[in-house]
């Protein structure tokens, strides 16, 4: 247990650097302490505005910081810290002096209070009866795990299948932009959380139709800025946490872990080719390599002639006649005739089975089978927690989230301290900030590092997640490009087109990559973030989450492993007898020919 104490003299203007100061020595203790209370003492309205204002916004105190201000002043005199002290874990102590009497009052500053009830009573204290709570409410209440008013919050949302799907709903909205409703698992999860805390909400989409990544200028896009810039409460998501969008969000705790797959065009059944190029090439090579080291041997042919007249004998299956021999070269050739035959007879066996099998290609397994075709272009969606980790610019050094309470790191911490805050004349203290450790995002080499070159080559086309499903009806099918998405989205989209066509055109990869933890966001510091994790954490570890997805999936495990092999089963028929007729009548037409020329030849000698 440790106290540090910090005191401010009030002189005018001078008392907004000072407290400034103050709050920033302050700050730097908090984030050596893992828990930590602050009493602020002051009768000076001007210096609590100051304090309260400036610790919101440096997060100076966050929700798991309790304070307490201690005053002489009467409620109305501290209306102005109302909007500031509603969202933190704050309680108002009014002293009063009696004669010899000495009493005092706790107050909390309820949120999204109507006028006349932004304040309530929770307990007083006298020398005569003690402490006695006032209501149901304890001391330091959870005033935002059920708000005793409803709110109404603005939750930034956009489509992202399977969790969200938005639907249009035809027309304008007041502010000119068409009407539109989410439908999903989460919001379902949405509607759990606002039954449960009692608020009422409204969608707002953002204008790039991004998630949000940090940009040059230091700014997010997406529903991440429109969370820093405190357009919006709530994220929906879920996002994929990063540290980057970390340092201007806070993130609830998991809803789903996924990965990302490749969606890759499923290729035209092809006939296998048992005389490719390349395996009539090495046939080639192969036998003018035997037929020279045989004619070469001693005492085997008679000259060049006769062993070419072997070799070619041989090759057509036709008779050879042998000069005769010792009997157990006889024996050597007749077992080694036998092991031919049955060999021969066993390979032309599967190769009549291979040619009624139809290849389907699959070429793109992994990232790497991507890269190595230059011909092959990929489709990342914009802006999204995918492309910050690749792009190598804008990398933050440190990751400064609320940790929720579930999942709290086990970093070292020195004692609890308290903060007593004098302001007036005395002044101003401090709370504590959990840093994280350094997670670095800078690709210098690697997989994922050429895969960016890729981009900046022009090999990387970025849609939004609204135009997937056009993305891959139209450039995927055609197999010249593939998608980089979450497996969950690429199942749904699978799902669609195997319901639509009746066919699987599409194919997953078998490597999965780029392991993402989702959740959903709230504004930086927001005591929401807390609230929601509860029942976040009790409606994923029920497996409820999970449930509602897979009915969100239809016809997802028709295409997930289509096989790549097709057997064909076709009635004999001149149509696919045709090439074995005309093969007969040319080698007759051959024969003829090679007939006459004989004749001429004998004639001409």
């Amino acid at each position: 247990m440790g106290v540090s104490l910090f005191q401010a003299t009030s002189n005018g203007s001078d008392i907004d650097s000072h407290l400034s100061r103050i709050i920033e020595e302050a700050k730097k203790l908090r984030e050596l302490s893992w828990c930590v209370s602050v009493v602020v003492v002051s009768d000076d309205p001007a210096a609590l505005l100051t304090f309260s204002e400036r610790s919101l916004q440096s997060q100076f105190i966050v929700w798991s910081t309790r304070l307490l201000v201690v005053t002489h002043l009467r409620l109305g005199e501290l209306s102005r810290l109302h909007e500031s002290l509603s969202k933190m874990n704050a309680m108002v102590m009014t002293l009063r002096h009696e004669q010899k009497h000495t009493s005092c009052s706790f107050y909390v500053h309820m949120p999204y209070s109507p006028a006349g009830e932004e304040t309530v009573q929770v307990a007083s204290w006298d020398s005569a009866h003690g402490l006695v709570l006032r209501g149901h409410l304890p001391v330091f209440p959870e005033k935002y795990s059920r708000l005793r008013h409803r709110a109404e919050i603005v939750v930034a949302a956009e489509e992202y299948p399977p969790h969200a799907f938005v639907l249009l709903l035809g027309g304008l909205d007041g502010r000119g932009q068409p009407r539109f409703t989410i439908t999903g698992p989460m919001v379902k999860l949405l509607e759990i959380l606002a039954t449960s805390m009692n608020f009422t909400y409204t969608y707002v989409r953002p204008p790039d139709g991004a998630w949000g990544a940090k940009q040059p200028d230091g700014s997010f896009s997406g529903m991440v800025g429109m969370l820093s810039r405190k357009e919006a409460d709530i994220g929906l998501g879920p996002f994929g946490v990063s540290a980057s969008r970390a340092e201007v969000v806070d993130y609830t705790g998991f809803i789903v872990i996924d990965y990302a797959r490749i969606i890759g065009g499923r290729g035209r059944a092809e006939r296998f080719s048992p005389g490719r190029r390349s395996a009539g090439l090495c046939f080639s090579v192969v036998r003018v390599l035997l037929f020279q080291g045989e004619c070469e041997l001693p005492h085997v042919y008679v000259n060049t002639e006769s062993a070419f007249a072997m070799k070619a004998e041989l090759h057509y299956a036709q008779d050879a006649k042998v000069p005769p021999g010792r009997r157990w070269e006889r024996v050597l050739l007749a077992g080694w005739m036998i092991v031919t035959l049955v060999t021969v007879k066993s390979y032309a066996g599967n190769l009549m089975s291979l040619l009624a099998v139809r290849h389907i290609p699959q070429p793109y397994q992994s990232v790497r089978d991507v890269l190595d075709d230059p011909a092959c272009t990929m489709i990342w969606e914009t802006n999204n927690a995918y492309i910050q980790y690749m792009n190598p610019q804008h990398s933050p050094q440190h990751f400064h989230p609320n940790i929720p309470s579930t999942s709290t790191p086990n970093i070292p911490s020195t004692s609890t301290p308290t903060y007593h805050f004098h302001l007036n004349k005395p002044p101003t203290t401090h709370p504590k900030i959990l840093l994280l450790p350094f997670l670095p995002q800078s690709l210098t080499s690697g997989t994922f590092y050429e895969v960016a070159e890729a981009g900046r080559n022009g090999r990387i086309i970025y849609r939004r997640s609204t135009d997937f499903m056009e993305a891959v009806d139209t450039l995927v099918r055609k197999g010249d490009h593939v998608l980089m998405v979450e497996d969950l989205t690429a199942r749904v989209f699978l799902g669609k087109d195997v319901s639509s066509t009746g066919r699987c055109d599409f194919y997953l990869s078998r490597d999965v990559f780029l392991p993402f933890i989702f959740a959903m966001t709230g504004q930086k510091n927001s005591p929401f973030v807390p609230a929601l994790n509860r029942r976040i954490r009790a409606v994923t570890e029920s497996g409820l989450y999970n449930h509602w997805m897979q009915g969100a999936i239809p016809n997802s495990t028709t295409c997930a492993n289509a096989p790549s092999k097709i057997t064909v089963h076709t009635t004999l028929g001149l149509s696919n007898l045709w090439l074995m007729f005309a093969i007969l009548l040319g080698g007759h037409v051959i024969s003829v020919i090679v007939l006459l020329l004989e004749i001429f030849w004998n004639k001409m000698k």
